[in-house]
């Protein structure tokens, strides 16, 4: 520390800051008072409080319960079951496998979590939460993958101090982040992540098309792209936009398949290679960088920006979307979950807009915006547009 610093740091703070951190200081001690919590939860006007408050801590203690029965739900198809019209408790038994009381109590415990609801003549149905679930393989597929960011969770010290005994199933998982570099990666390899995120890009896919129009645009670059959906996606919102993607070698061909099946192989081209090292491909007049910029660390990821950058034209755009920290009303999204799912994968980070706005500025883009979605929880967008050159950003 610098001598300015010292002498910054042992200067009073503000009255109003101070004030402020005097007001926290007496209010943590209240709250972690015994006596006081009584007293809070016996009081008329503090009561409810103190009620809510509880219930939000037992919620965090009993999270991993709640999911589980969730998972539950989803291996037993109970939603799509549901689905079909109420049903008394000795049908949904012989459907789901069941002994009466085992499924008894798991339909209490949906009923208790929204996901299912009691019915006239003790019949259950579906819930305000199950409904969504219905015949919704992108949510059902990201149920079942949480098991193993669940075991690399058992013991979460470890995984913050980066224990080697732990089990790190999920760095397992995403094949480029195990991988020596992330083009060795082979076809067996990242054929589960490729299809996890085959499934899930519908969750976020309309959020982007809705927020921002692609049938302005020639050609899309979507760099990351996996196996191409969301290039699908895009294709039916501008039936004249070529399109183009850009993957490790062994995604790029399963995309290659995918597009081709679906009638979309004379209006693409994909490429194999590994953003990090090799150029990418130019030609395109806007570039999408969706759920790829959280998978990497600043270093890497300000690489990637500036690759896509160099591939762009002076009038082109990056669109890049993907849940942000810091989002409001959203925040254990952010920091909580993907905080800790990014660090059992092994690298990246969420990042703020306004860092992220920072990135894309030193890697050469201007006109920075954020482009609001209808469901922030599942993806947030920055529109950037080129300024000065990648060369000139370093």
């Amino acid at each position: 520390m610098q001598p300015l610093d010292i002498a910054e740091a042992a200067r009073p703070p503000p009255h109003g800051v101070a004030w402020r951190e005097r007001w926290l200081a007496q209010r943590d001690a209240l709250l972690a008072s015994p006596r006081f919590r009584r007293w809070a939860a016996a009081f008329p006007f503090t009561r409810r409080t103190a009620q809510r408050r509880a219930r939000a801590l037992f919620d965090l203690l009993a999270g991993f319960v709640y999911s589980q029965v969730l998972l539950a739900c989803v291996r037993l198809r109970a939603f799509d079951v549901l689905a079909e019209g109420p049903q008394d408790l000795r049908a949904l038994a012989l459907r789901f496998d069941l002994t009466e009381d085992a499924a008894e109590r798991l339909l209490d415990a949906a009923v208790s979590l929204g996901l299912a609801e009691r019915r006239r003549g003790g019949r259950y149905g579906l819930g305000p939460l199950g409904a969504p679930m219905v015949d919704n393989r992108a949510l059902a597929a990201m149920v079942e993958h949480h098991a193993a960011l669940y075991a690399d969770l058992s013991d979460p010290v470890a995984l913050l101090r980066g224990d080697d005994n732990r089990p790190a199933r999920l760095s397992r998982y995403w094949a480029y982040a195990a991988a020596p570099t992330p083009g060795s990666a082979r076809a067996a390899d990242v054929a589960d992540y490729s299809t996890l995120m085959a499934a899930s890009q519908p969750l976020v896919a309309e959020q982007i098309l809705d927020a921002y129009p692609l049938a302005r645009h020639r050609c899309l670059l979507d760099v990351g792209g996996g196996e191409g959906a969301f290039l699908a996606q895009a294709a039916l919102r501008a039936p004249r936009l070529r399109l183009m993607l850009f993957d490790l070698p062994a995604v790029a061909a399963r995309a290659r398949a995918r597009l081709a099946a679906q009638g979309l192989g004379e209006r693409s081209v994909v490429a194999g290679g590994d953003f990090l090292a090799d150029p990418l491909p130019t030609g395109a007049d806007i570039a999408t960088l969706i759920r790829v910029v959280h998978d990497h660390d600043d270093a890497q990821a300000l690489a990637l920006l500036k690759a896509v950058r160099a591939a762009l034209p002076s009038h082109g755009c990056l669109l890049l979307a993907e849940p942000m920290a810091g989002t409001r009303g959203q925040e254990p999204m952010g920091d909580a979950y993907f905080g800790f799912y990014l660090l059992a994968m092994g690298q990246g980070r969420p990042r703020t807009a306004a860092r992220l706005t920072q990135m894309l500025q030193a890697a050469g883009f201007a006109r920075i915006r954020i482009l609001p979605t209808r469901m922030p929880l599942q993806t947030s967008l920055i529109l950037a547009h080129p300024g000065v050159s990648a060369a000139q950003a370093d």
